[in-house]
């Protein structure tokens, strides 16, 4: 049995990751918030919903999905269960040393997923307190691996992960967007360019992850000497696309 504390945008997205790809929605328990996002997402999805958190004494393991403003109360509340669980945060704010402190007798993780998990086609940074043994290291990513891929780094690599694979899909929204706007431009109904380009980063996300060749060997396939592609990447250069990404990413990590 699992539980989740908070089913807002990531916690939500996790829970319907799990169920649509094959979890069993009687194994979840969760506890909402004062809006109705639990509740109209159980509706959805079948599973069991508390009222309050010492209900899920019989959990295996805890996912905190709560922003740094709850994650104390909630802490507090939940450290009266809270020995010999798995407990893992999604809160980005939060520290391994914080929850130990607050959570005595438990195993404490700190995971960042990205939205992408609702589909199944998430990837998770995740890091462990020193007292996990691989065997609680596998049970939680054997629940995580539903969403997508799981990846453990160091904890001071977290936050630069989550931002890398967090906050980019609403860059790649931008960029489809943008794409799809070209498209009209040049004649495309808005239909067909947006299904153009999500067909787009769909094929060359799975192309750049199952071929042999690297990202930039990729792209030199498409670029033919003196063809339209590498007219549009010198376009993108003059126009400063890489050192826009860069920024955007430097300004996420607050620098």
């Amino acid at each position: 049995m699992i539980g989740f504390i908070g089913a807002g945008n990531i916690g939500g997205a996790v829970i319907t990751g799990l169920v649509k790809n094959g979890f069993d929605s009687d194994q979840i328990i969760v506890k909402g918030g004062k809006s109705n996002t639990a509740k109209d997402l159980q509706d959805q999805l079948g599973f069991k919903m508390v009222s309050k958190i010492k209900q899920m004494a019989d959990t295996d393991v805890i996912f905190i999905a709560v922003g740094q403003t709850a994650l104390d109360s909630v802490m507090t509340e939940l450290s009266s269960i809270a020995e010999g669980k798995l407990v893992v945060a999604f809160t980005g704010g939060a520290t391994i040393a914080q929850l130990k402190k607050k959570l005595i007798g438990a195993k404490v993780a700190i995971a960042i997923p990205n939205t992408p998990v609702k589909v199944g086609a998430g990837f998770t940074g995740i890091s462990y307190s020193d007292v996990f043994e691989e065997a609680d290291k596998k049970k939680v990513c054997s629940i995580l691996g539903y969403t997508g891929q799981v990846v453990e780094v160091p904890s001071e690599q977290l936050g630069i992960l989550g931002t890398v694979a967090g906050c980019s899909p609403a860059f790649l929204d931008l960029f489809i967007e943008a794409l799809s706007d070209a498209g009209v431009k040049h004649g495309l109904n808005r239909q067909l360019a947006y299904d153009a380009a999500i067909g787009m980063a769909i094929g060359a996300s799975k192309l750049a992850k199952q071929s042999d060749l690297s990202v930039p060997e990729l792209k030199d396939e498409v670029t033919s000497p003196g063809g339209s592609t590498i007219r549009g990447v010198a376009a993108l250069e003059e126009y400063g696309f890489r050192n826009a990404v860069i920024k955007a990413v430097d300004a996420a990590e607050g620098k």
